[in-house]
């Protein structure tokens, strides 16, 4: 019951998303798609190399912006964004990461990142400005640490005002779920 719940709730996310900031994904071993022609198109340039959770975002016209593996940032040029290393999620857990643009904001987006099943499940996220490094983008604010005890897996869902967003997670061995809010100012 759970699952399909967070599973509602990341469907409405995508759907009130409205743009193409869900157009192109990369996970996995070097794969990805690419959403923008209507029909899926194998991508085969990505960095990644995660057995598990990844994130990707791109702009609202559809071009890839950067992905991560919670651990390691990509920017649309396929490179190490700047500051882009040693995230605190992790590659082997099944929602390593999630990329939020900050309501209002063109150019700045979080990054909530989860460790792994195996470890004190800490929930951080850091910040990524995009004017920086001539629009590929910069890591500003890095590991900003939440809280720990967290299950792998968290999801996102528009706040009933259209603007604003809610983030979610569980607790591990109990059935408490939090929710932060992300508004113009941030975290």
């Amino acid at each position: 019951m759970k699952s399909l719940l967070l599973l509602i709730g990341l469907l409405i996310f995508i759907n009130c998303c409205g743009q193409k900031q869900d157009n192109i994904w990369y996970f996995g071993t070097h794969a990805g798609l690419d959403f923008n022609s209507g029909t899926p198109v194998k991508l085969e340039s990505g960095m990644l190399d995660s057995f598990e959770g990844a994130a990707s975002i791109s702009s609202t016209e559809g071009e890839l912006l950067f992905y991560t593996d919670g651990v390691t940032v990509y920017d649309a040029s396929h490179n190490v964004m700047l500051n882009g290393e040693g995230l605190w999620g992790s590659a082997h857990s099944t929602q390593s990461a999630i990329i939020i643009p900050i309501p209002g904001s063109s150019s700045h987006y979080l990054i909530f990142t989860l460790d792994y099943a195996y470890s004190d499940g800490r929930f951080a996220y850091s910040e990524v400005d995009m004017y920086k490094n001539n629009g590929l983008g910069e890591v500003v604010s890095k590991n900003n640490f939440i809280q720990t005890g967290c299950t792998e897996k968290i999801t996102a869902i528009m706040h009933k005002n259209l603007h604003d967003i809610w983030i979610i997670i569980h607790e591990r061995d109990n059935d408490v779920f939090k929710s932060f809010l992300i508004d113009a100012s941030g975290f």
